[in-house]
């Protein structure tokens, strides 16, 4: 998905066994293999979408060089968006756990 040119590879993680894989994987490496322009899938990097304890759900998000970033805006949109769509929080409000709060 893409916020105003920001795009991200995002993975619902809330499916327990998609959680247990992502548990175990070195997210950097994973973030850099898939944001890789040529040899990827392409992107600015990746987006996982988790359970939370304090909110809705909760955002990592992984920039194409590896790094943990604490938010994107434009990413968050787009967790909004498909947690929404989804029918994950059907509410028009929802509330995202980042690395910079909620």
């Amino acid at each position: 998905m893409h916020g105003l040119g920001n795009d991200y590879v995002y993975i619902d993680c809330l499916p327990e066994e998609t959680a247990k894989r992502i548990a175990k994987a070195d997210l950097s490496a994973l973030a850099r293999r898939v944001s890789d322009r040529h040899f990827g899938i392409g992107s600015d990097g990746l987006v996982l979408i988790l359970p939370s304890k304090e909110a809705d759900v909760q955002m990592r998000i992984f920039n194409a060089d590896g790094s943990e970033a604490q938010m994107c805006g434009n990413a968050i949109r787009c967790v909004g968006k498909y947690v929404y769509e989804s029918g994950i929080c059907p509410r028009p409000t929802l509330t995202v756990e980042t690395r910079a709060g909620n």
